[in-house]
């Protein structure tokens, strides 16, 4: 599992608070940071990557954060942020609400929108578990989730202790996890977040009944894991959590298959290293195996069929400088 890590133990004083909200603007999206204790913060931060989805672990003094429409129209990577807030308490400006979170409260908000928090403790520090994810990929009806934005829902009890359970564990044993098992997980996760939401929504709707969410995902994964060429729409389907009928289901509203799908974006990756100067020296079964295309006659092959000659008649025109390559 790829794990960023922020200690407020290897820096100097005068850096630490720079440092830790230059990553949390990182991970999350830009905002305005300031804390009483800035000049001696005493934090941690841990980011695990889960493919698309984002888990933040933060453990730090209180805090005041803002996120302005300026900011936003800067920068916007459209993510919805679910909050769960393990130690402490948090006031929150948002959606046109004003919230009140205690322990054990979990809490939607969008990078989209402005937010103004403020975060409160009795102990040393605050503590929350957050979850980021691209809007696109709610398996929800488009625009739903809004609905429950600075809504406190609690953790205590029903689906909310079930997702909060969940974090806590993630959060807690992330080390017994490899790279393997990040995709996987984060799928899991923005599943069980799914189902919270639409559970306080009252929506009879089950999660990945939007399709272009799912179509997204899978999408998503299957660019990641080109390059594997045992990938297959069993694999893809199981990484999914969902049958292979729903898979093929859901390329035939693409107008295509799984497995031409497939040939194509490799196909399509392999054109563009071809006509990459830098890969100018690469050989071109190189080029192929990395694209997935383990055997050199086969790409060839379907290179021919698909573009009209040969990859390495197709590179000789592309190269810069040609006249036909130009026109």
């Amino acid at each position: 599992m790829i794990e960023a890590v922020f200690r407020w133990e290897t820096l100097s004083e005068a850096d630490r608070f720079e440092c830790w909200r230059e990553m949390a603007c990182e991970s999350h999206a830009p905002n305005e940071v300031d804390s009483d204790q800035a000049d001696d913060f005493r934090a941690t931060l841990r980011v695990l990557g889960l493919g698309p989805v984002r888990v933040s672990v933060l453990d730090c003094p209180p805090l005041r954060s803002h996120r302005t429409p300026r900011l936003i129209r800067q920068s916007d990577p459209e993510l919805y942020n679910l909050t769960f807030t393990q130690r402490g308490s948090a006031g929150a400006v948002h959606a046109d609400r004003e919230v009140r979170l205690g322990a054990g409260d979990l809490m939607l908000s969008t990078t989209s929108l402005p937010l103004h928090s403020r975060m409160a403790t009795d102990h040393d520090t605050v503590a929350m578990v957050e979850v980021l994810f691209p809007q696109a990929l709610l398996p929800l009806p488009r625009g739903a989730a809004d609905r429950l934005l600075a809504l406190p829902v609690s953790g205590r009890n029903g689906m909310g202790v079930l997702l909060a359970q969940f974090l806590t564990r993630l959060a807690n044993e992330s080390a017994a996890y490899g790279p393997a098992d990040a995709e996987r997980l984060g799928v899991v996760t923005l599943d069980l977040a799914a189902a919270l939401l639409a559970h306080h929504l009252g929506d009879e709707t089950p999660p990945e009944a939007h399709p272009d969410a799912l179509v997204t995902r899978i999408q998503s994964f299957v660019r990641r894991n080109l390059s594997d060429p045992e990938l297959t729409p069993r694999q893809i389907a199981e990484a999914h959590h969902i049958s292979l009928r729903t898979l093929h289901r859901v390329f035939q509203r693409q107008d295509a298959t799984v497995t031409a799908w497939i040939r194509r974006q490799r196909l399509d990756g392999a054109r563009r290293d071809l006509t990459n100067p830098t890969l100018a020296a690469r050989p071109i079964h190189v080029i192929a195996a990395a694209w997935g295309f383990t055997r050199a006659a086969d790409f060839t092959h379907v290179f021919r069929a698909t573009y009209g000659m040969p990859p390495s008649e197709y590179r000789h025109m592309a190269m810069p400088g040609r006249d036909d390559a130009r026109s």
